[in-house]
């Protein structure tokens, strides 16, 4: 079983996909780390981060095991993943080692923003997890709030629409619902009212991606 889930930033999906990962069995791999790995290499070793063939080196020898998540979301790091993101080679790269993840036995939950249209669009269920600006401004102040950082919503807010507008329009694999994803706006949703609602979906699309 490959469980695809597609969304911005700060939409719940992360959560969501290893809350969904533990209840079905599977192995699960948040992508945006492996962007977000590549750039802090980089960054690290004060390249440009438009060398796409340090990048694409830098992806070669990537271990997902060693990816720390705590370090890797910094604000900077995740700044420097929206920007190579748009790099063609390096996404095929990492596009080949996320699908290798997925397709090993039993299967994954994978999240990000072009796994239903372009890493897996064969996966057995697609969900596309979003929320209003508004509120995903919310979640990711009161997370960082709650983590000890300083954090202005407003600020949060527009750094939110601005990676949505670099995201949803780069010429690359932009971020989009495939077709047969199934929506799930978690505007007004706790982690619990999402998690059984996405439960119910992925239960009920055993035969195949549902629409």
């Amino acid at each position: 079983m490959i469980i695809a889930i597609d969304g911005p930033a700060a939409s719940g999906k992360g959560t969501l996909a290893r809350r969904l990962a533990d209840h079905f069995g599977l192995r699960h791999l948040d992508t945006g780390l492996t962007y977000r790995a590549v750039s802090a290499a980089l960054l690290a070793k004060g390249l440009p981060l438009g060398d796409e063939g340090v990048a694409i080196e830098i992806a070669q020898n990537l271990d997902l095991a060693q990816m720390d998540k705590t370090v890797l979301s910094a604000h900077e790091i995740g700044e420097a993943a929206s920007r190579i993101a748009v790099l063609g080679g390096l996404r095929k790269e990492l596009v080949e080692l996320q699908r290798r993840f997925a397709e090993t036995p039993p299967g994954a939950v994978l999240d990000g923003r072009d796994i239903g249209t372009v890493v897996c669009p064969d996966a057995t269920v697609k969900l596309f997890v979003t929320a209003s600006p508004e509120a995903r401004a919310r979640r990711r102040t009161d997370e960082m709030i709650s983590k000890g950082k300083d954090a202005n919503y407003a600020s949060v807010l527009d750094d939110l629409k601005r990676r949505d507008e670099r995201d949803s329009q780069r010429t690359v694999a932009p971020m989009k619902q495939a077709e047969d994803a199934v929506l799930l706006d978690t505007t007004e949703m706790d982690i619990e009212t999402a998690f059984q609602a996405a439960v119910d979906i992925i239960s009920s699309a055993k035969d195949g991606p549902r629409t």
